[in-house]
């Protein structure tokens, strides 16, 4: 009985070995397409506080908080920035490592690159999660006016600008603008948590 039984285990094992043998392929999952609505969309080129050339859709899969400011500015600018920082210290740091905060200049004449280094350096954001951009004015003026942002130049190195602080999701679509200075910002946190926790 125990040589019947271990012939056809054998028989077995030399039947299953004679099989061909199946590669098994792993199917990436096919990555989201961008909606009409995304700033992905954009073509635009950018330049960050070091220098680096970049396009919006680099930050893709992080959920963006976005100011436009300028440099040189000494009124609204410092209150946004502060507004910024605010929203910043209310992220836990789960949340904040998939969020990036950036400050995008109305002024690209003035604000180089390494003017805008000089100014994260001095405000102590030069790390992560900020990012200061700059890009040409019509590039400017094309993203002002997605983030329904009105500026305009009323003496040299002076603008007049919307105070709007925009949340984008991870696939770079508006979800939330806080508007003023100054303002609660609890439905700001509220949107990028909820936007962090679907990474």
């Amino acid at each position: 009985m125990k040589k019947i039984i271990c012939t056809i285990f054998i028989l077995a094992l030399s039947l299953q070995s004679c099989k061909d043998t199946k590669t098994t392929t792993i199917v990436k999952p096919k990555e989201k397409p961008i909606t009409d609505l995304s700033i992905y969309n954009l073509p635009s080129k950018w330049t960050n506080q070091e220098g680096k050339d970049l396009e919006l859709k680099s930050l893709k899969g992080n959920v963006l908080v976005m100011v436009m400011i300028y440099t040189s500015c000494k009124a609204a600018c410092p209150r946004l920035i502060a507004d910024m920082r605010a929203i910043e210290g209310k992220l836990d740091q789960k949340t904040k490592k998939n969020v990036k905060l950036i400050l995008v200049s109305i002024d690209p004449v003035t604000d180089t690159p390494q003017k805008l280094k000089a100014f994260a350096i001095t405000n102590k954001m030069n790390q992560e999660p900020w990012i200061f951009l700059r890009s040409t004015e019509e590039n400017t003026r094309e993203f002002a006016a997605i983030l329904a942002v009105n500026y305009k130049e009323i003496s040299p190195m002076e603008f007049s600008h919307s105070n709007i602080i925009s949340v984008f999701n991870t696939d770079g679509e508006l979800v939330y603008q806080q508007e003023g200075l100054g303002v609660n910002n609890d439905k700001t946190i509220e949107t990028i948590n909820l936007e962090a926790q679907k990474i």
